[in-house]
């Protein structure tokens, strides 16, 4: 297992992250494969990247970094936010989410040795999503998105 930058992936790899896909009560926090790539590719941003989990050469989990200008108002400036995280629901639990968060640290320090922290905003009832994050290393640091009722969770991960 290893990440990628979205840009190094050859053309098949490009098609197979849209294979990415997983289960609806989470598309409902995440969204969908279609969505993260439109969000990537709208345009060329040095902000902005995309980085897949690759398994055996495939794609099977992706998500988006972003700083500078791409940041949350709730955001620590010198920080870079992940946003739709996915990982393959044919996979799940086999531990590729772990791997991601004890992996990404290293590629944004290397990416970005400006950045100082990675930051997101969960919904309180995504469990699932919030036990990986904490099981990771990272800490509830105050408000994020608006949710349904209140306010998201942010969590930061010093880098």
């Amino acid at each position: 297992m290893h990440l990628t930058d979205y840009r190094d992936l050859d053309p098949t790899q490009r098609e197979q992250v849209l294979d990415i896909q997983v289960r609806p009560e989470q598309q409902h926090f995440a969204g969908d494969m279609a969505s993260a790539l439109y969000i990537l590719l709208s345009g060329d941003s040095p902000d902005r990247r995309g980085v897949a989990l690759l398994l055996d050469n495939l794609p099977r989990a992706f998500l988006l970094l972003q700083r500078g200008v791409f940041l949350a108002p709730w955001a620590r400036a010198d920080a870079a936010t992940i946003n739709a995280l996915q990982v393959d629901q044919r996979l799940q639990g086999q531990g590729l989410g772990r791997f991601f968060m004890q992996a990404l640290p290293g590629l944004v320090r290397e990416v970005w040795p400006e950045v100082r922290c990675l930051q997101l905003s969960v919904d309180r009832d995504n469990h699932a999503a919030l036990a990986l994050y904490r099981a990771s290393g990272w800490l509830d640091s105050g408000d994020g998105y608006r949710a349904r009722q209140g306010h998201e969770l942010q969590l930061t991960l010093l880098l």
